[in-house]
């Protein structure tokens, strides 16, 4: 049932009155509406914003040709504002569009008299008005009722109700008008109804002067009055949709403009100029900016955004940079794409410092790692204590902890990362004599700027920047927010170790969560992208990476297969290892694959009371599981990964088939095997497609530190570029050198010269 509040046009009072009004305070909104307004500081706090106003200009409502609504559109923003509105939010929408969707109607009127007048030749058409003089409030008249209608039915797809609020400009100045209308638009937020607001364009008044000057913004069109009814409301967020992506420092297209994400008026209105208005309606970007502003100095946050592109508003919420966001707090002065560009400058400085200078710098983190282990430690109590607050789970907070012998051994690894740094960049990879005189060599270079997402392991940060600095890559870090002191501390010795021969700011750190999304669309600043943490994380990336390659892996579902060939005790206490040792790695063994004839042995009861002993929740596999009817619970999914103590259990028949389940439920992680059997160990080496595969091995041996790389970027699953753990090979890439003397293809191709190809030994291996 639509619910249809018209407001009588009421007498403008004086500007003492306007002021008075606009005075109300923040208790007297929040006594008004039973809704405290939250304070949405950065893009990431959008998410807890409640009550949405969501603005509709004309430009996204309408088509191209100004007549009929854009059903498209339309469609798409009512599922988004439904969506909002079913996950507890209070969405309001202000509308236009009446005038196009009445021009529709009228021009069908008139095409059909024409038709009609000229089959029956009989009345003319002296009377009517051609679509060129079309009077708009007549349009309006027409138009708002088919508008509602259409809300209405949209809304009723997702079971919502909608109630029109209907207005004129004036009635925002009446004392007792703008009352009524607060208690209305309370109420109806308060019976989880969407009010759609229109002004009655049908009996608007021109334009009243500018009463800005008195402390209330001028109602002259729907962005300042969406500006004027978030406020009125003690709105948490106005959203201004337009068909445009947001401000630019000129208008877009125009030499020199650039979009500006963020907008303060305080410190950016004397670097922006405003072009003319919007393609249909009152207000212009210069309109739109001036409503956000009055709104922002009146407690409301603002996106200015375009909402033609798909889920716009989703996106906003989410606090993706999308559009153009108002906030009084001073931006950032190292946004990404700077930090993308410094990084990028500091590469070209380790490609051209001696090697001994690379390694000195790794070799001076390995130091600081010790000498600063007090302060390094401190920083980690406090994300272990945040983290214990927030009730994170066990194993997940364990990855959190720092100690002196995790320090240590950090440090060893970057030395050995130092050792290794002599011979990285440079060295010939193919030396071949093309021709005579034509000399081509392949060799090593970095890939460029690195960016790297880490999910809660600290010890992470030293050892990815240790291998970029060694492969002369500039890199940008991005650590989970749990461990926050402990990166920002570790993050400093970094940039202290590199000071005396690179830029500090050859590896940076990423504070937020939202500046992710940004490096991601920056390809040509950023060359590869290395997330390191969840399948869902890895997901993300990939999906959200704008052409920008992503080396990354799936979940770690590591199987360890033992055979019936094989020694018992060295079997369980791989297993053991291979569960217990760490269980929430990515390289911890999920499936324990056994062969039949154990089943009923004394190594299964052995195996069973081993996890008991260690805490182990153990799950059947389908076919363990009609074996053993009262043993261990049916596992939901052979494809799951723990990630905490726990696993599952399955029968095979034997090597072959232990190798078809893992290539059909693994994760092509890392698989071992254990058996004293020679031939079966080289038909599962062989025939298991994962990047590690052992045997007689814990699977918690795949591991850069383990493998003498000194440390890893992540366990890459993919199958291109590097496999497996991520060492300084895999931050490399190579070009071609080709050294001539002036000769030309012409040459070859008449037969005056001739290719040799001959290729020589890498007897130096690096280039001088």
């Amino acid at each position: 049932m639509r619910i249809i509040f018209c407001f009588h046009i009421a007498m403008l009072h004086q500007v003492a009155v306007f002021a008075r009004i606009s005075s109300c305070n923040l208790q007297s909104f929040q006594r008004r509406f039973g809704h405290n307004r939250v304070p949405l500081v950065y893009r990431s706090d959008l998410k807890h914003a409640k009550r949405v106003i969501i603005k509709l200009g004309s430009a996204v409502i309408t088509r191209e040709d100004e007549c009929g609504i854009a059903l498209g559109r339309l469609a798409s923003i009512v599922e988004q504002t439904a969506e909002l509105h079913l996950a507890g939010n209070q969405p309001l929408v202000i509308t236009s569009g009446a005038i196009a969707f009445g021009k529709q109607k009228l021009y069908q009127e008139i095409s059909m008299s024409r038709s009609m007048r000229q089959t029956l030749r009989t009345n003319n058409l002296n009377g009517i008005h051609t679509e060129n003089t079309l009077e708009p409030r007549a349009c309006a008249a027409v138009g708002q009722s088919g508008l509602m209608s259409l809300y209405e039915s949209m809304f009723a797809q997702y079971g919502l109700r909608t109630a029109q609020v209907l207005l004129t400009k004036p009635d925002l100045y009446h004392e007792s008008s703008c009352r009524n209308l607060a208690s209305t638009l309370s109420e109806l937020l308060r019976l989880n109804i969407i009010p759609i607001v229109n002004t009655n364009d049908a009996v608007a008044p021109p334009p009243e002067k500018n009463l800005d000057l008195a402390g209330v913004i001028s109602i002259k069109d729907n962005d300042s009055l969406a500006a004027r009814l978030a406020v009125e409301i003690n709105a948490d967020l106005m959203l201004l949709l337009s068909d445009v992506d947001g401000i630019y420092t000129s208008p877009p297209g125009t030499d020199g403009a650039r979009f500006l994400s963020t907008y303060s008026p305080d410190s950016d209105s004397s670097r922006v100029v405003f072009g003319g208005k919007s393609r249909v309606g009152l207000g212009g970007m210069e309109a739109k900016v001036s409503a956000a502003t009055w709104a922002l100095k009146n407690g409301v946050n603002v996106v200015i955004c375009n909402g033609s592109a798909q889920h716009t508003i989703k996106a906003i919420m989410a606090g993706r940079k999308i559009g153009t966001f108002f906030t009084n707090v001073e931006q950032q002065s190292n946004p990404p794409e700077l930090q993308a560009s410094k990084a990028r400058a500091g590469s070209k400085v380790l490609q051209t410092i001696a090697p001994e200078k690379r390694a000195d710098i790794i070799y001076r983190l390995a130091d600081l790692l010790l000498e600063k282990q007090d302060a390094i430690l401190e920083a980690n109590k406090k994300d272990v204590a945040l983290a214990n607050q927030q009730g994170i789970a066990e194993s997940l907070a364990a990855r959190l902890v720092l100690n002196p012998s995790k320090l240590a051994s950090l440090s060893i690894g970057l030395r050995q990362i130092a050792a290794g740094s002599y011979s990285v960049l440079g060295e010939v990879k193919k030396h071949t004599v093309v021709s005579e005189g034509m000399d081509l060599m392949q060799v090593t270079v970095p890939i460029g700027v690195l960016l790297i997402i880490f999910e809660s392991r600290p010890e992470c940060l030293p050892q990815i920047a240790a291998l970029a600095i060694s492969s002369g890559n500039g890199l940008l870090l991005k650590g989970g927010s749990e461990a926050m002191h402990s990166n920002a501390i570790l993050h400093e010795l970094v940039q202290e170790a590199l000071e005396p021969h690179a830029p500090r700011d050859t590896v940076a750190l990423v504070n937020k969560r939202e500046d992710i999304y940004d490096l991601l669309q920056l390809r040509g600043h950023v060359d590869l992208v290395i997330p390191r943490g969840s399948k869902e994380l890895v997901t993300r990336i990939e999906e959200e990476s704008a052409g920008i390659p992503v080396l990354g892996h799936s979940e770690g579902v590591c199987h360890v297969y033992v055979d019936n060939e094989c020694d018992p005790e060295m079997a369980l206490a791989v297993v053991r290892d291979a569960k217990c040792d760490y269980p929430a790695t990515c390289h911890a063994m999920e499936t324990l694959l056994l062969h039949k004839n154990l089943v009923k042995s004394s190594f299964f009861d052995n195996l069973l009371e081993m996890f008991q002993s260690e805490r182990v929740h153990v799950f059947s596999g389908p076919r363990l599981h009609a074996m053993l009817p009262y043993g261990p619970p049916l596992a939901a999914s052979m494809k799951t990964e723990y990630g905490d103590l726990a696993c599952a259990i399955e029968v095979v028949d034997g090597v072959e088939d232990a190798v078809s389940h893992i290539n059909a439920y693994g994760s092509s992680h890392t698989d071992s095997i254990v058996t004293s059997n020679d031939e079966r160990a080289e038909i599962f080496l062989k025939n298991t497609d994962s990047a590690v595969v052992m045997r007689n091995a814990s699977t918690r041996f795949s591991d850069g530190y383990r493998f003498g790389l000194g440390a890893e970027v992540g366990i890459s699953t993919t199958r291109i570029h590097a496999r497996g753990p991520v060492g300084v090979e895999g931050l490399l890439t190579t070009k071609w050198i080709l050294r001539a003397n002036g000769q030309t293809v012409q040459e070859f191709n008449s037969g005056q010269k001739s290719y040799l190809h001959e290729h020589l030994p890498l007897i130096d291996h690096m280039v001088q």
